[in-house]
């Protein structure tokens, strides 16, 4: 049996979706949701219980609709509604290690608009929020500029250099 001290929360389930037995899970944070796991813990009665998945399909950033094994239709789905999620500590571990991983890297290079203008270097990355940030300076000037792909045109890994096309106003004072 698992121990509490061994998963740690993700979310919750929501509603059933559909017919099939599909479940509605709202996860705390956008990167629990890319979790590669074959399971879920639900809490049932104090218990966590295991839940294997069959079909996971994304709907949200923070959310998800999950067919669960022998879970096959909106009765049995509606018996798992408003459950807590979990996932085993090590998954939560290793899937906040890649998160923070993933944008820290950029600490340290100079971001350049699609001006060619110089918007200073990258000093730290805010995830306080569900949008993360690029906390950028240049001498006294800071701008905080949303840390996606969407942005992103070119990285030059040696120069260290990340060309970025910005919608107008977003550096702006």
């Amino acid at each position: 049996m698992i121990s509490e001290k061994d998963i740690l929360p993700v979310g919750r389930t929501q509603k059933p979706y559909g017919i099939k037995g599909e479940i509605v899970l709202l996860f705390h944070k956008a990167e629990y949701a890319g979790a590669d796991t074959e399971y879920y813990f639900l809490e049932i009665d104090g218990i966590p219980v295991p839940f294997f998945v069959e079909e996971f399909t994304f709907t949200t950033g923070v959310s998800a609709r999950v067919k669960f094994e022998e879970v096959n239709d909106d009765q049995t789905a509606a018996r798992y509604v408003n459950l807590n999620v979990f996932l085993p500590r090590e998954v939560v571990n290793q899937v906040e290690r890649q998160a923070e991983d993933d944008w820290n890297i950029f600490v340290g290079y100079t971001v350049v608009d699609q001006h060619g203008e110089t918007l200073g270097i990258i000093e730290e990355v805010d995830d306080t929020t569900l949008n993360v940030l690029f906390v950028v300076k240049n001498g006294d000037d800071e701008l905080l500029i949303p840390a996606t792909e969407d942005f992103i045109v070119a990285i030059d890994e040696e120069k260290k250099l990340i060309e970025m096309y910005l919608p107008e106003g977003l550096t702006d004072e």
